[in-house]
């Protein structure tokens, strides 16, 4: 993978949910990176590489608010996404307070915490440098057929392939040819990543 796809680093010493999660990112086409403790995040992660990070609050040596206030220090700007079963207002207030983009309760829900990823991905995208990438953007949004926009766009609205082929009225093996080379033109977007990228390329050609 390039230095700049974005990396989704989850944080939980629960194996069982971690490797949930994991799958659940995986799934979307997002690539992750999984620990099950803050010290060997902090020993292998590479601060560079853009993306978010998911995080358990309640971890032994070093809790999530613990690991949070670290990253502060050492002047981290990754968003970071909590998730707890222990979680009360006071203690998303907190985390909120020192710059976490949101908190999210166990056990998750798929579609809430997606939203949530994407949306963390692109607020760091954007604080590295967004306008080089949006650039990037149009120019693989250019390249795609009027066909293949299509079909993505109903991707980015939550349609599986076969839905997508009775909606447009063709058939599921023609979804599945013209929605492979598209996502090849995109490099790989997930659904969720699919409706970030429109509506920042919907964004462009409003204001144009």
């Amino acid at each position: 993978m390039s230095p700049k796809t974005p990396l989704i680093r989850v944080i939980d010493d629960d194996l069982d949910l971690l490797n949930s999660v994991e799958f659940l990112l995986k799934c979307e086409g997002y690539e992750v990176a999984a620990y099950t403790d803050a010290q060997e995040f902090l020993r292998a992660d590479s601060p560079s590489r853009p993306g978010c990070l998911v995080l358990d609050e309640q971890m032994p040596i070093m809790t999530g608010q613990e690991l949070q206030s670290e990253l502060n220090a050492r002047k981290s700007v990754l968003p970071i996404i909590f998730l707890t079963a222990h979680g009360d207002i006071d203690m998303a207030v907190q985390t909120m307070i020192r710059g976490a983009v949101d908190f999210q309760q166990k056990p998750i829900k798929p579609e809430k915490f997606l939203i949530s990823v994407a949306r963390a991905v692109q607020i760091d995208l954007d604080r590295r440098g967004g306008a080089s990438d949006l650039k990037d953007e149009i120019i693989m949004y250019e390249k795609l057929t009027e066909r293949e926009e299509q079909i993505c766009r109903l991707v980015a609205d939550g349609l599986i392939n076969k839905e997508i082929g009775e909606r447009l009225g063709i058939s599921k093996r023609t979804v599945d040819h013209v929605r492979a080379s598209a996502v090849n033109k995109l490099q790989g977007k997930s659904a969720a990543q699919l409706a970030a990228f429109f509506r920042r390329i919907d964004s462009v050609k409003s204001d144009n």
